[in-house]
């Protein structure tokens, strides 16, 4: 198991949070997922035990001895145990709150700590001290007599507690002889009894995300696996809008820092292309509402797109890259960026935040992405192939329509005119462009699947102009992105280079894994790619240097393709060493070190959790096997 990044996430659509394995609150922005580091301990470049720590919320034990940690079954309710070396224990339940109430889910930013002595009589003392800012300064306080309210720059956060108030405001070392429950929420007062309330709501909140579990169609084999991970995707989604991020951190490195180019990005934004796999792999699973919602925040971007209310439209590589010049204004209509904010935000300026030291230390902290200036030609095809479901799936409250084909014909019409054109490619080079083949394999996904849409609808003169549209694009790519010279597919139109997404041809349905050129394709990325069990993205040099870890998405896409060439035994072997790399919460981050002893990258990655689904899925053995 890897040592480093071990959180536990908690959270419930609106509020997140990442606790430690001391059971201390080190991450949670507020008032969105993308919003001010209200615990801001994980970036802060200091041990959060340290006396000097800032933007924590812990409970420490005095003379604390040891700490077991582990979620309520089937929730991300988390459950820590603290004893002393007396032998003395208490636990502390951490959650926000979710559940349905008069006809709607209630989802406050919000965050419920409950502490109940569990034997003997524990001394503790709690520490409650955001921060403000990004890390600027600690965040003002105001006391009443049963609460202490939090000014925040972006909200203020109020918290109403049956624990002693002056306690907790000096910090006091005090003896637990009954149960606390702390509501950390919306500065609003508090109009019943908070330990019977907070009773209640986990009550409430347990029920419901059983009762979504149950929902699930789960493989036999490793389910705790696909469960975990299926509620942890959940708690990526923004659910007042429909989008979903493509983790809950920003500028965890995705490698140690040790020649001052820090790959530290910030991923608490909705890249359509990371959305498109989590809802593809939901849907294997069943959880149509994630599905649901999500469309309607596609729904609204292609408004978005159609009426040209965008950013400015920029190059390949961004604003001042090689495409930095911004395109003209007609050609905004139906364009689409790669990533927006969870609020529909077009414009996600990004700066460095200079009062957090970064992870370990490792800085720059990244606060917004460059990557809304890019131009990647894939993400057409990604909201295509999100949205065609819902002309064939019978059971989504809300089908789709023909005036919903319609909205989606400018974003094909995009894609084809795009699908030889350079773009900055999934991977967001910012130095370099080129037509990369996995972005025109994409291009023609979109293309193929609106003539699939157009034959469920009846449209037949549709359905022919899309079907040759796709044809074309198919032609084009099997033309200038295979090499005839090295027998392969390459990553770009007459290059040479090999790129991991390489292997989605598979999945998209371009090719078949027993096309000849698709297995010589599929031996190359393999040989030059693979360093032990993990893959890298690529290999060449980037903006940044070369590699210096392996991609744990491209590693689940490698198993996929063994499994479906014939080598199950093999995708069966190296999906057990990755799930040897989870965290104690079950899940991975983006990145991992050649020797697998290290996580890197924000977490919880999306991507990854995707993998571990995808790849359970594929691999288990049939329910008939049992029965």
């Amino acid at each position: 198991m890897a040592q480093n990044l071990d959180l536990f996430p908690i959270g419930n659509c609106t509020a997140s949070a990442l606790i430690d394995r001391a059971g201390r609150f080190v991450w949670a922005c507020v008032p969105r997922v993308d919003g001010d580091p209200f615990f801001s301990a994980l970036l802060g470049g200091r041990d959060p035990n340290a006396e000097n720590a800032r933007g924590v919320w812990d409970i420490q034990a005095e003379d604390q001895a040891e700490v077991r940690q582990g979620y309520l079954r089937n929730t991300p309710i988390l459950r820590t145990e603290v004893s002393d070396r007396s032998g003395a224990r208490f636990e502390i339940i951490d959650f926000c709150p979710r559940y349905r109430q008069m006809g709607r889910v209630y989802r406050p930013l919000a965050f419920i700590r409950l502490v109940r002595p569990l034997w003997g009589t524990p001394r503790i003392r709690i520490r409650l001290r955001p921060t403000g800012n990004y890390g600027e300064h600690d965040t003002p306080v105001t006391v009443g007599s049963n609460h202490m309210r939090f000014i925040g720059p972006e909200a203020t956060l109020r918290l109403t507690t049956d624990a002693p108030i002056s306690h907790i405001k000096e910090e006091r070392t005090f003896r637990l002889e009954e149960p606390i429950a702390m509501f950390l929420g919306p500065d609003e007062g508090f109009d019943s009894d908070v330990a019977t309330t907070t009773a209640r709501m986990l009550r409430e909140t347990t029920d419901y995300w059983r009762t979504w579990v149950r929902t699930l169609s789960v493989p036999l084999e490793w389910q705790d696996v696909v469960i975990r991970s299926a509620i942890t995707l959940k708690l990526c989604a923004y659910e007042e809008t429909g989008a979903i991020v493509a983790a809950l951190t920003t500028s965890i490195p995705e490698h140690a820092d040790d020649d001052g180019k820090a790959r530290n990005w910030d991923y608490r934004y909705c890249w359509l292309r990371d959305a498109y796999y989590v809802v593809q792999a939901l849907n294997r699973l069943g959880a149509a509402d994630m599905l649901e919602n999500y469309l309607v925040y596609l729904r609204n971007l292609v408004d978005q797109a159609r009426k040209g209310d965008q950013a400015p439209v920029y190059g390949a590589v961004g604003q001042g890259g090689l495409g930095s010049a911004v395109v003209s204004d007609t050609s905004k209509a139906s364009h689409v960026q790669p990533v927006y904010g969870v609020g529909l935000e077009p414009v996600l300026t990004e700066w460095i935040a200079p009062h957090l030291p970064g992870y370990r230390g490792m800085g720059p902290v990244r606060v917004g992405n460059q990557a809304h200036e890019h131009l990647q030609h894939d993400v057409y095809g990604q909201i295509i192939l999100s949205t065609v479901q819902a002309f064939f799936d019978e059971r989504l409250f809300r089908p789709a329509t023909v005036e919903d084909f319609q909205a989606l014909e400018p974003i094909g019409q995009r894609a084809f005119e795009l699908h030889d054109k350079p773009d900055a490619s999934l991977w967001e080079f910012r130095g370099r462009e080129a037509v990369h083949t996995y972005s025109s394999v994409m291009c023609w996904a979109a293309c193929d699947r609106l003539g699939n849409a157009a034959e469920k609808l009846g449209l037949a003169d549709r359905a022919a102009y899309w079907n040759g549209c796709a044809a074309k694009v198919r032609a084009t790519i099997e033309s200038r992105a295979w090499n005839a010279e090295l027998g392969r597919y390459a990553a770009t139109f007459g290059g040479d280079e090999l790129d991991a997404s390489l292997l989605q041809l598979i999945d998209v349905r371009f090719t078949s894994p027993d096309d000849p050129r698709m297995q010589a394709t599929m031996q190359a990325v393999e040989a030059g790619l693979r360093r032990g069990p993990f893959m890298l993205r690529y290999a060449i040099p980037d903006d940044f240097g070369e590699p210096k870890t392996a991609f744990n998405f491209c590693t689940f896409w490698l198993i996929e393709a063994l499994h479906l060439s014939g080598r199950s035994d093999e995708a069966r072997e190296l999906f057990e060493e990755m799930l040897g790399r989870r965290t104690a919460a079950g899940l991975l981050s983006e990145d991992i070190s050649f020797a697998g002893d290290e996580l890197w990258g924000n977490y919880p990655q999306t991507y990854s959790l995707v993998g571990l689904i995808n790849c359970a899925t594929l691999l288990s053995r049939p329910w008939t096997s049992v029965r």
